[in-house]
């Protein structure tokens, strides 16, 4: 099997360099490289990647080995059908270590086609510290590495207004293009740059604040005799994600107008906030997860995969959505929600991910309180009752906290004193100290474990109370049935 590489797929750079990115990870690579090779080869885009490692560590050997080219397995659903392709990624042409390429890496400031500017140094990332210096080749973090960059392409381009760059930080944070300028404007301050540069910072360059979604699995080991076969290339640096992607971002009318992502099938946003669309996201994807986990797993299931073909409990999860928590999104019209419902639940239906409860069910009781509750308060706000399906899956997530089902234990992983908490609670059942209902009263009334003292919700007590029982005693799936009857 050939290598990978320019010269055996005749691949040549064609395209000047336009994009400097911070991480070459599985992410960044089947994500942000993925759709720049496509608005190469769909749109007069005509902008490479230059790949710069943020951190001392390693200089992505294997990358440089071959030439930036690497391919990209996507499958999923889309709307009800199983889609597969694998893709040759072309748009990166550059890889640079600025530990031992300082220079090479100043340079890149110097290239006056240079436009635009992705990372993904994990949430922790963007950050500051005062060790950072000037003179430091490179600092430390990666704002900072940033900062001289930007400083050095203000002084070779005198301050020139159309040298700025755009900014798209993918790093999972809120705001994330916020809180990057202000990183970089606290290592200006820090280390006297001139009023000038930071005039130049804040309006010639655009920090964009974004929204990413796409799961990406890497190196796919199952498949890797199959899809090497299929491309004819050993290629060290394959990787597999599912095929939905989203890209949401926020920026001036100039940002959507160079990148022209419009012109393809890319799903890439330019919207005034992102607030609303990162509150839908958390509450249909995550609010989806955490609603299903317990139930799942008390169902006997044990990935996401299975209780999408469990048809009583994928029914929980539709209806958990569509009729509880999409009436709470009222930002957006029906036919988006709808939209964004439905992608979920083919995401959730890919046989090629396999994701595990036991794993997505670390720390519940905060991610209720994230992604249940306020959509459990708006809904009972307006209707005047509570949602009855995120009340069962409650009563699901209290009785998974037992740690034991059916003679099975349970690797409930929460914080110490959560877990201490629930099993001073089932302990004192179990040894006839106090009924189910003062459990739940107990809990419910818990801001620390469920966010309010939801033991004020009329019925609510009751409800999971009788719930827990059903389950104990008929099983999920026949609590389920009564729900839907």
């Amino acid at each position: 099997m050939k290598k990978l590489n320019r010269t055996t797929t005749n691949k040549a750079v064609i395209h000047p360099v336009k994009v400097m990115q911070f991480g070459g990870g599985n992410f960044l690579r089947a994500f942000c490289d993925w759709m720049f090779d496509v608005l190469n080869k769909t749109t007069d885009f005509n902008g490479s990647v230059a790949v710069v490692k943020p951190t001392e560590r390693g200089d992505y050997t294997e990358l440089r080995a071959q030439e930036g080219l690497f391919h990209v397995a996507l499958d999923g659903v889309r709307q009800g059908k199983l889609v597969s392709e694998t893709v040759l990624v072309e748009s990166v042409s550059q890889v640079i270590q600025p530990y031992t390429q300082w220079q090479d890496y100043l340079a890149l400031a110097e290239q006056p086609e240079m436009r635009f500017m992705v990372s993904n140094t994990t949430e922790a990332g963007i950050k500051f510290s005062e060790t950072d210096k000037q003179t430091d080749m490179p600092p430390h973090e990666f704002p900072a590495k940033l900062t001289l960059w930007l400083h050095h392409r203000f002084v070779h381009f005198n301050g020139a207004e159309d040298k700025g760059c755009i900014l798209l930080p993918c790093e999972l944070i809120e705001n994330n293009g916020v809180a990057l300028l202000k990183t970089v404007l606290e290592y200006a301050n820090l280390w006297n740059l001139n009023e000038d540069f930071t005039t130049w910072v804040t309006t010639c360059n655009y920090f964009c604040s974004t929204l990413v979604d796409r799961i990406v699995s890497g190196f796919p080991e199952a498949r890797q005799d199959a899809i090497t076969e299929q491309i004819g290339y050993n290629d060290d640096l394959l990787v597999a994600g599912e095929d939905y992607h989203s890209w949401v971002i926020k920026g001036p009318a100039l940002v959507q107008k160079e990148l022209p992502f419009a012109q393809t099938n890319l799903n890439v946003q330019f919207v005034d906030d992102l607030s609303d669309y990162r509150e839908m996201k958390v509450r249909i994807l995550n609010g989806a997860h955490t609603s299903l986990v317990p139930v799942g797993y008390l169902a006997g299931l044990r990935t996401v995969m299975e209780c999408m073909e469990d048809a009583v409990v994928s029914n929980h999860v539709l209806q958990v959505l569509s009729s509880e928590i999409k009436p709470t999104l009222t930002n957006f019209s029906e036919k988006e929600v709808d939209a964004f419902i439905n992608a979920v639940i083919d995401r959730f239906k890919n046989p090629t991910l396999k994701h595990f409860l036991i794993a997505i069910s670390l720390n519940s009781t905060s991610k209720f309180q994230a992604r249940l509750l306020p959509a459990f308060k708006e809904y009972t706000a307006a209707k005047g009752h509570f949602p009855e399906r995120i009340a069962f899956s409650l009563a699901c997530m209290i009785r998974f906290y037992k740690g034991t089902f059916q003679n099975e234990s349970i690797a409930v992983n929460d914080n110490a004193s959560v877990l201490e908490f629930f099993d001073k609670q089932w302990s004192q059942v179990d040894a006839g100290d106090q009924t189910l209902a003062e459990l739940v009263q107990n809990i419910l009334s818990n801001q620390s474990i469920v966010g309010d003292n939801l033991s004020n919700y009329e019925g609510l007590v009751a409800y999971v109370s009788e719930k827990i029982k059903e389950i104990e005693h008929s099983g999920v799936h026949a609590a389920l049935n009564a729900l839907n009857s």
